[in-house]
């Protein structure tokens, strides 16, 4: 594969601009500018909007009191200093969620107010050290705060700004007595944000949460696909089987966007797997998950020179993306992002 990916970085690099996406082609910010704040947190919501991102994507959990809050999963240590609050080491617990066990501080353990004693930190501190500095400083956002900041940057910009949530555990946290799906309707209905022509997307790696989705609001839902395993929700499926003609129809049937694992868009050698345009052909779009600018996260073929924190040729990676016709990109670095299609590279990355 790496050889294979040195033969198509040299044809990129000979070429001098950046390749041109479509033009529905969408930027969503994961996480926010996870890339250079501590994920979910208004802090990274804000410069992700400030810099151009179309959609801002939070995943959402749940508190004891029934809130909707961001945060990469419901188990809290990675993302907040819960460990350090010793009045709460006896909410410390083991969890099987979605089959593994979780040991670690959970967010339906907490209420609001709890919750807001935490501070948000950086999940990858040795990766990104310099967004570590910023550790402390934000608190854990709830989705209505979202929703506020979001029409506050549309007043202050005069652009519409997107919204892209991801229900995490959505089963799990149903059988905990949390009906999070309804408390999403709810928040989206009372934004009046739950029609077709509305910025949002809502996506799931679950099939029957999107199925009730779909029964209750009119925007579009993504069905995200990983390269292993299935969804948690339906033991017997997998994503392989999902990706087939045959699944694909009935995917569509519910969904109207295919979230897919880059590894799944292309194969060992760096060629487009199909998936895109068999996708198309089902009436999908799909939006490839997830481009960030650092070493660690690109082919081998893609680095640069340093350490997994150094920033290698993302741009690469972008143009692939685009020549497998994608239809948007989720990403950590929406600010270098956005401004792909107006760059000349110039072999900077060669």
């Amino acid at each position: 594969m790496v050889r294979a990916l040195l033969l198509i970085l040299a044809a990129l690099v000979a070429t001098p601009v950046a390749a041109a996406p479509g033009e529905d082609f969408i930027v969503i910010a994961h996480r926010g500018a996870s890339g250079e704040r501590p994920e979910h947190t208004l802090a990274a919501y804000e410069r992700a909007i400030d810099q151009g991102a179309d959609y801002i994507e939070p995943d959402l959990v749940v508190t004891k009191d029934l809130v909707l809050v961001a945060r990469h999963e419901n188990e809290l240590s990675d993302t907040t200093d819960v460990a350090d609050h010793e009045e709460f080491a006896d909410r410390r617990r083991g969890k099987t969620i979605d089959g593994r066990l979780v040991n670690g501080w959970f967010a339906e353990d907490f209420t609001l107010a709890e919750l807001r004693t935490l501070r948000a930190k950086e999940r990858l501190p040795t990766l990104r050290p310099g967004n570590a500095e910023f550790d402390g400083l934000y608190t854990v956002p709830t989705f209505a705060e979202i929703l506020r900041l979001v029409a506050a940057k549309e007043r202050e910009t005069g652009r519409r700004v997107g919204i892209y949530p991801e229900l995490k555990h959505p089963e799990f946290l149903l059988q905990e007595g949390f009906d999070t799906v309804d408390l999403l309707v709810t928040a989206l209905r009372e934004a009046d944000l739950d029609d077709a022509v509305d910025p949002v997307f809502v996506q799931s790696f679950e099939v029957t949460t999107l199925r009730r989705l779909n029964a209750m609001i009119e925007v579009p839902l993504v069905q995200l696909v990983a390269s292993q395993g299935g969804p948690a929700d339906e033991p017997s499926m997998t994503y392989a089987a999902m990706l087939s003609a045959s699944g694909l129809a009935e995917v569509a049937t519910y969904a109207d966007v295919i979230g897919a694992d880059f590894r799944l868009l292309f194969t060992a050698e760096g060629s487009p797997t199909g998936l895109v345009d068999a996708a198309h052909d089902a009436g999908l779009k799909v939006h490839g998950w997830t481009l960030r600018k650092e070493n660690g996260f690109l082919p081998v073929a893609f680095r640069r020179p340093g350490g997994e924190g150094e920033e290698g040729c993302y741009n690469h990676m972008y143009d692939l993306l685009v020549s497998a016709k994608v239809d948007g990109v989720f990403t950590d670095d929406p600010g270098k992002v956005v401004l792909l299609p107006k760059q000349v590279w110039n072999g900077w990355c060669g």
